[in-house]
């Protein structure tokens, strides 16, 4: 399995980014192909009460890096990446990995 990962900086309004993040951009993202799991965590604060570092995290996971490629190259791939633009305001961090789902579905 290969992973994407979006680490989502905090946005300049956290209810206008929640509205649209819900509204059009996961949907836009459920419309990317070879498509396996796709996973959406908003932070909370720690055990400790601090800060989290990140807003939210999406997750895509697809078989293999051929299946990420495709998805991400194909027009619904594309229209999802440049829709970060629109409500992203705090920045994005994007990376890829190897991913194992070590227990739970």
């Amino acid at each position: 399995m290969v992973k994407l990962t979006v680490l989502y900086k905090h946005p300049t309004s956290p209810d206008a980014f929640e509205k649209y993040y819900a509204q059009t951009h996961f949907a836009l993202a459920m419309k990317i192909g070879r498509l396996v799991r796709l996973e959406a965590t908003k932070f909370t604060p720690g055990p400790d009460g601090t800060a989290p570092a990140y807003f939210r995290m999406g997750e895509l996971w697809f078989a293999s890096e051929a299946d990420m490629q495709a998805g991400l190259g194909s027009s619904e791939g594309q229209a999802a990446v440049a829709d970060l633009a629109n409500f992203a305001t705090g920045g994005v961090v994007v990376m890829t990995g190897s991913a194992q789902v070590l227990l739970g579905a």
